[in-house]
């Protein structure tokens, strides 16, 4: 059976935003789940050895960056079972895959193991199968390295001084030690090459951000959720510039202690409601404009679709069936202190996402 979502207007409930400011202990040593809530950098301390359902842990670093004509991801998962690295390239425009090279390898439950943490210095450098990637974080920048056949990316980005993100940590209902633990840290100016075979295409730091969805988790079999981020330049009424971003994702576990939904402004982050849609878009609506409002009246935004990049993988008792839809988007927010920006043709992405994995 799929799962339904219910939204904080079904609901009929406000969430509670629950911060953590200190270093905290995710996980007891019986595999319990000890903290559930947010904080603007990760202080969760989280200790893979300690999830006692091990074939259900889920950790990825996914990197999306764009300029709003062309699209890259850069991947690498493990889901246990297995797992991949991979790089794509998309023309958003077109609605066209130019390149996706993906290097999968069977049971990685003990071996191919990522950081604890994403938001502070690491390096992440492999070779499975022939595709070699290096992922390095510092304090103030981020590189990105990817090789596979006649795929090659290099990419580098900046963190702004005290880059603030939001992670979460998400419970399951009826599952003490089932959790959704995640860091989105977006408003990262980005530049690079994707280069495949003799065509390279070049991205500037002038229109091309990028952002990090780190993701270490146990989840039930069934999810479904909404996932919706954007960075953009914006000029002030004085005619200075700004990095505005904002991270939206929702139906994942159980929000009563937060939500994922968040303003940043120059490297802060500005806390906001339980952001919905009010057009469920499934099943012949994805392209149809998506009105956006918060519980808290401070997210008022509507992305008008111009490409909807479907993917639906259906292996045996598996299925990752997505739609990324990206437009443009218009309307207002609301920062921590009551300012408000009006946003205008900002290009970003939603997407609804039905896994069972």
């Amino acid at each position: 059976m799929e799962k339904t979502y219910v939204g904080w207007k079904e609901a009929n409930q406000k969430s509670k935003q629950t911060e953590y400011t200190e270093p905290t202990k995710l996980l007891a040593s019986n595999g319990t789940l000890l903290a559930k809530g947010y904080a603007k950098h990760n202080v969760f301390d989280y200790d893979r050895n300690n999830v006692k359902k091990p074939m259900r842990r889920k950790e990825w670093d996914f990197y999306q960056l764009s300029n709003g004509r062309y699209m890259v991801q850069i991947s690498f998962a493990n889901i246990s079972l297995g797992g991949y690295v991979s790089a794509a390239l998309v023309d958003l425009k077109n609605g066209v895959t130019i390149a996706n090279k993906m290097s999968p390898f069977i049971g990685g439950k003990d071996k191919y193991v990522l950081p604890p943490k994403g938001d502070v210095p690491n390096n992440v450098n492999m070779n499975i199968n022939g595709a070699m990637f290096d992922f390095d974080t510092k304090e103030t920048s981020r590189t990105l390295y990817f090789k596979y056949g006649d795929v090659e990316c290099n990419f580098s980005m900046d963190i702004l001084p005290g880059h603030e993100n939001i992670t979460t940590v998400l419970p399951f209902d009826n599952y003490r030690d089932r959790y959704f633990m995640t860091t989105k840290q977006n408003c990262m100016p980005c530049e690079g090459t994707f280069k495949t075979g003799d065509d390279v295409y070049e991205f500037s730091k002038e229109d091309t951000f990028c952002v990090l969805d780190w993701g270490r988790v146990c989840t039930p079999y069934s999810l479904v959720w909404y996932w919706g981020n954007g960075s953009a330049y914006i000029t002030d009424e004085n005619g200075e510039k700004h990095i505005f971003g904002f991270e939206i994702t929702w139906g994942i576990g159980n929000e009563s202690n937060a939500t994922e939904t968040c303003l940043f402004y120059d490297g802060k982050a500005h806390k906001i409601g339980a952001v919905d849609v009010e057009t469920f878009p499934k099943p012949d609506k994805y392209m149809q404009p998506w009105r956006f409002t918060s519980e808290d009246g401070r997210f008022n935004l509507t992305m008008t679709p111009f490409y909807d990049h479907h993917s639906d993988l259906n292996v045996l008792a598996m299925r990752m069936n997505s739609h990324q839809v990206h437009g443009l988007w218009n309307g207002t927010v609301i920062l921590d202190d009551g300012k408000e920006l009006e946003i205008k043709d900002m290009y970003a992405f939603c997407e609804y996402v039905e896994n069972r994995w």
